[in-house]
């Protein structure tokens, strides 16, 4: 019996795909919106210096550049998000991959076409059963023309279905890997295992592999995770008290206008001088003919 790491965390989705490009363009080639004769044929790791410098970003886990079958060349920002402002997150880091080209000297039609993909490890879109969202500049009117220099794919991982017969197998079993494996089993399932690359990245994520730094590592990013998700929650407790409160607070308001309008009209029907009535009540013509 075998116990695992979360490949979800920054450490062991790094030991995982940051270190075999094989396992990461096994990886790519399944979850990424490529044309099906266009699979990725080679990928490089970015180095530090073309990153783009995020600070706030803790979550971006692996920049590639990859290269397809037809030649074609686009890179790949790649993050793991908790949070709920992660599409504006993925958005601006995939924009900086683009716009830090421009370092190079080149000409704009250089640009090499950025892929933002983020690992959702939480569910954001409540209302939808959909799970796999794909983002592109479309134009609005005429032939709806699309710009692929920019795309981003958000995937829910506690959403996707155990089984489907619309998408890749490969793209679920990939998945699979990343929702089901974790300290909570000790045996991975034998589909996953009979995989080859997808079997590697299992025995990867063992937590025997690790040194005890990197588990050190892998236990602050957990009592990060639920230090953020404590203060996340303590905000919406306090905003929803704030809000109840407001509310409340503006009905009492809205009832004693409503009663003053009442006993200004039934001022008006004694026959009571109407600037009586709005010296004693404070209310306009408006407010109490309408």
């Amino acid at each position: 019996m075998s116990r695992y790491l979360d490949p979800k965390t920054d450490v062991v989705f790094k030991k995982i795909f940051g270190e075999h490009p094989h396992l990461l363009m096994s990886f790519l080639n399944a979850v990424l919106p490529l044309p099906d004769d266009q699979p990725i044929v080679e990928v490089i790791y970015l180095p530090v210096e073309q990153i783009p410098q995020i600070p706030a970003f803790k979550r971006t886990v692996v920049d590639v550049k990859c290269k397809d079958s037809h030649g074609l060349v686009f890179i790949v920002e790649m993050q793991i998000s908790w949070e709920h402002t992660f599409r504006q997150r993925l958005l601006f880091g995939a924009s900086q991959a683009v716009v830090k080209q421009l370092e190079k000297g080149e000409d704009y039609h250089f640009y090499e076409p950025v892929y933002g993909l983020g690992l959702v490890a939480d569910t954001f879109d409540k209302n939808s059963d959909e799970w796999y969202h794909h983002y592109q500049l479309v134009e609005q009117a005429g032939n709806h023309h699309v710009i692929e220099q920019l795309q981003l794919v958000f995937i829910e991982l506690p959403k996707f279905p155990v089984q489907t017969t619309t998408d890749k197998k490969l793209r679920i079993l990939w998945l699979r890997f990343l929702r089901e494996i974790n300290r909570t089993i000790n045996q991975a399932p034998q589909d996953l295992l009979d995989v080859p690359e997808i079997s590697e990245a299992v025995k990867l994520a063992e937590e025997a592999a690790y040194t005890s730094g990197e588990l050190d590592a892998y236990n602050s990013y957990w009592l990060s995770i639920k230090r953020e998700n404590a203060i996340l929650h303590a905000a919406n407790e306090k905003g929803l008290k704030q809000g109840l409160e407001q509310g409340l607070e503006q009905g009492l308001k809205q009832g004693e206008l409503k009663g003053k309008i009442e006993t200004a009209k039934a001022m008006l029907e004694l026959g009571i001088d109407i600037q009586l009535i709005l010296q004693a009540t404070q209310l306009t013509k408006e407010q109490i003919y309408n």
